[in-house]
């Protein structure tokens, strides 16, 4: 015997009244519950657009009265590339970023795990020092601090920014004490009744478990690192060849504050990398925020 298709009210059971339509919602009722968002989303697009748009234009035309550029200037881009030192800056600002990262994942990686998962004298003390050192501004020991690195000879260069994450950084240490704090201790008593170490007990065992978490506080490095303005305006201001991208747009800015075209041609060739990592690490870095809140 062959199917016949049946509709909703002829599969409903004997007796059973017909469930009633829902009504059509209009579209005033559609906008007015998703206002907010739709402002939300418009005070965000609407300053990104007029960088763009504005990287397009002709410098007569940049900050005028017209919006949409005529005609549309991709030059900017290039003058960008052939009159600036762009690509050294990138480079800069790409070995800071990654061996901050390296770095701070090398030191505050094991540091969070004994805080959260070893039981120890003085875990409390340790975790307040560290909580009161991230509310601490940098401003505050920048002079003795900058000094220590003046004897070393390291002033001039990247290298006071980057051989700090070497001890740990304090945020990351506190991101990553309260991801792990959301793993079961139960795994790490089952590896250590099996003969492992602490060592291996974190590395095969802990890290595996807590990539997003990690993944997390790497890209919390890596975007403060590339951002970065106030260290490299202390440290390496005064080598130009040390420069990262964030400290030249600055100075570019304050040099040539009058083209504006170039200006955010320059600012939406520096924001593309940063777009571009969250884009492919956004569903890591969301799930890691997400549950590291989950258990304090």
């Amino acid at each position: 015997m062959t199917a016949v298709s049946q509709s909703p009210l002829t599969r409903a059971p004997r007796g059973a009244a017909p469930r009633p339509a829902k009504p059509r919602r209009s579209a005033l009722l559609w906008v007015a519950e998703h206002a907010a968002l739709v402002a939300v989303a418009v005070l965000t697009i609407a300053p990104i657009l007029f960088v763009v748009l504005t990287s397009l234009m002709s410098s007569n035309q940049a900050l005028t009265a017209s919006i949409i550029p005529k005609p549309f200037d991709v030059g900017n881009y290039a003058r960008v590339f052939t009159e600036l030192p762009l690509v050294r800056w990138f480079g800069n600002s790409a070995l800071y970023a990654v061996l901050a990262t390296a770095f701070m994942l090398v030191s505050s990686v094991p540091a969070a795990y004994a805080l959260a998962q070893i039981k120890f004298k003085g875990a409390n003390l340790i975790f307040t020092v560290i909580i009161v050192a991230m509310l601490l501004p940098p401003q505050v020991t920048a002079v003795p601090v900058y000094v220590m690195w003046s004897h070393l000879h390291l002033t001039g260069t990247l290298w006071p920014l980057i051989l700090p994450n070497l001890l740990g950084d304090a945020f990351s240490i506190f991101l990553l004490r309260q991801f792990f704090m959301t793993i079961p201790k139960e795994y790490g008593d089952a590896a250590r009744i099996d003969g492992c170490g602490e060592w291996r007990v974190l590395w095969r065992v802990i890290v595996p478990m807590a990539r997003p978490g990690i993944a997390s506080a790497a890209i919390f490095m890596f975007f403060h690192s590339w951002n970065d303005y106030y260290g490299p305006l202390l440290y390496a201001s005064e080598n130009q060849a040390a420069w990262p991208v964030a400290y030249g747009l600055a100075t570019f800015r304050g040099q040539h504050g009058t083209d504006w075209s170039m200006t955010m041609a320059m600012t939406v060739v520096v924001m593309v990398p940063v777009v571009v990592i969250f884009f492919f690490a956004q569903k890591a870095f969301v799930e890691g925020i997400a549950l590291t809140g989950v258990k304090g």
